[in-house]
């Protein structure tokens, strides 16, 4: 872990209380990256938007203070499966906790213990947090911290805005002295200055860790064939993994073919499922260590797994926001990750045909935003670098950590066949799909052509054999950068500086990808010891005590933990009391029976 902040006894008084309450409640020895930066204002009764990388331990954030301060700490969280898995995680560390939703049949339990002052947090949606008489019933008792979850939902600018996150400060404005923290993965400039007016945070309150995610490896191939591509991923990646794909027919196909290809469990996720169907697969894959699921966008953000070791995109992500947001599923537990995205220029068509369904006083920030994504899907450079640059940080120009990185691909100026193609596009009225268009470029015999009299243009036979296998990335990359457009009956019309194109003024370059291995890099697995008798007799036991007590096996222990169990063998309580993500809790709960299992190798 990386050392606590620079900060000196005197600025941070409760700092050795902290300490001890960080290493005996949740087993860490120290704070990461810029956590003690935020608990030192929340602990100081200062309001904080606290933008950490998913995986960064925000929700300790709130649940340290939440134990330090006197009353409860009121989170409002967007989703009831988010909710419900950080209440399993800190009620597993001994954090007095519970949920009040619409799923929760003991509400009047809950509302009890608030009013008695017997919890340390109260989860709750923001639809139900903005009535009025929520705000009579938190009255009752003292609020130590309003934690808002998610933050970027009440932006407007933001990839998930819902309109409840607004009344937020209504909210809190009735308990002025209570201080708020905000907490978001994902959030450019203009969506942080949004939430800090939005919330009443001054501007001062903003704690801004850095994006980068290094565990992750991120990985952009064009689509050919989805079902090949993410098996070859599952034959690789033993572990969970996430499929995002663009609609419901797409996800229930994807799921049966992969299901059938690899002979691994599965599930599909989408909001046209009844919803007992959706709520069991969304349960078993939490709680599984290998079970692969096929979602469109409704999943993953209320998922707090940590062991998901791949995350594959099947189409584009509405945004470089959201697909930060969605590949931060995979890893955060710490281990090595994988993220694949596999797009088509067929997406971007789509994607620029749907901006005229926006309000006009949008499309612009929707039209730059696909623009950031064509550039992110089409650089020969570093993939982190430009994700980390579209959040206003200055990284390296490589990390050493995506496929640009670890197999460079050659990228090739072509600026003459691209005006070649723009004038085939032109010239043939702006209505035939890319097939007639190489088909006229290369001066093919057809019959439609010749009825068209296309065979005619001076377009016609233009592009020689070896020119020809060009043309089909470049009108991919033509679409991706918005010079090509889809028309209404799928032919290709220009748009964007596809004049600037063929008048010269602008210049067109595109990248040959190069071969693919099978395996490229660190990332594909993670760390853990497989095949070690112990580590694997470990992992028996936490499976058979999470089934026992109907949690995920995560709840109990990370693999990090098990690895270290594996590694240092702990001869009694004392010894395991040591090793990172023990806290007292889980030592007395299951201290017991792995020192059991230990014993037995």
């Amino acid at each position: 872990m990386a050392a606590d902040s620079e900060l000196a006894e005197t600025d941070f008084p409760a700092l050795d209380r902290a300490r001890s309450t960080l290493r005996d409640v949740f087993g860490f020895d120290r704070f990461r990256g810029r956590q003690t930066d935020v608990l030192r204002r929340i602990l100081d009764g200062q309001s904080t938007l606290a933008v950490m990388p998913t995986g960064a331990g925000k929700s300790l954030t709130y649940q340290l203070p939440a134990i330090m301060l006197e009353g409860t700490c009121v989170v409002i969280s967007p989703l009831i499966a988010l909710m419900h898995d950080q209440l399993r995680s800190a009620q597993a560390n001994g954090i007095r906790a519970a949920t009040l939703t619409s799923a929760d049949a003991d509400w009047r339990e809950t509302m009890d213990a608030f009013r008695a002052g017997q919890l340390d947090l109260l989860y709750v949606a923001p639809e139900r947090a903005s009535q009025p008489q929520f705000a009579d019933f938190l009255t009752a008792s003292p609020v130590a911290l309003f934690a808002i979850d998610e933050a970027h939902c009440v932006s407007e600018w933001g990839h998930d805005f819902r309109p409840d996150y607004r009344q937020m400060q209504h909210l809190m404005d009735q308990f002025p002295d209570v201080p708020r923290l905000a907490l978001t993965a994902t959030a450019d400039e203009r969506t942080r200055r949004d939430i800090l007016g939005q919330l009443g945070i001054p501007k001062e309150g903003l704690v801004l860790a850095g994006f980068d995610r290094p565990n992750i490896q991120y990985t952009i191939h064009h689509r050919d064939n989805p079902v090949r591509q993410v098996t070859a991923i599952m034959e690789e990646i033993s572990g969970p993994g996430i499929v995002y794909a663009p609609t419901r027919r797409k996800v229930e196909d994807l799921a049966e073919k992969l299901a059938a290809a690899t002979g691994r469990t599965v599930l599909p996720y989408h909001a046209g499922l009844p919803v007992e169907e959706r709520a069991a697969n969304q349960a078993a894959f939490v709680a599984s260590e290998d079970i692969v699921i096929v979602a469109t966008i409704a999943f993953g953000m209320g998922i707090d797994k940590p062991d998901v070791r791949f995350v594959a995109h099947a189409g584009i992500p509405k945004s470089i926001e959201a697909y930060y947001q969605e590949t931060g599923r995979a890893g955060r537990d710490g281990d090595p990750a994988k993220a694949m995205l596999f797009w088509g220029a067929g997406d971007f068509a789509q994607a620029r045909q749907r901006l005229s369904e926006l309000p006009e006083e949008r499309r612009n920030d929707e039209r730059a935003r696909l623009d950031m994504l064509a550039a992110l899907v089409e650089t020969p450079k570093c993939r982190r670098a430009v994700l980390l640059r579209h959040f206003g940080e200055s990284p390296p120009d490589g990390c050493g950590n995506c496929d640009n990185c670890l197999n460079p691909p050659d990228v090739t100026n072509v600026t003459e066949t691209a005006r070649k193609l723009l004038s085939a596009v032109y010239r043939t009225g702006q209505s035939f799909g890319f097939g007639h268009l190489q088909k006229v470029l290369t001066g093919s015999r057809d019959d439609r052509i010749a009825q068209k009299g296309h065979d005619s243009l001076s377009v016609y036979g233009i592009v020689e054999p070896e020119e020809a296998q060009l043309l089909q990335p470049l009108s991919r990359a033509m679409q991706a950068r918005g010079a090509l457009v889809a028309t209404e009956h799928g032919g290709l019309a220009l748009a964007g500086d596809a004049k600037a194109i063929l008048k010269g003024q602008q210049e067109v370059e595109i990248v040959i990808p190069p071969k693919r291995s099978r395996r490229s890099g660190r990332g594909g697995s993670t760390a853990n010891p497989v095949g070690n008798p112990l580590f694997e007799a470990l992992r028996e036991k936490r499976r058979e005590l999470a089934a026992s007590l109907g949690v995920p096996p995560y709840v109990i222990f990370h693999d990090a933990t098990l690895r270290e169990f594996t590694l240092q063998r702990p001869a009694n309580l004392t010894d395991m009391s040591s090793i990172t993500g023990v806290g007292k809790k889980k030592l007395d709960a299951y201290g017991d029976d792995f020192l059991a299992v230990i014993r037995q190798f």
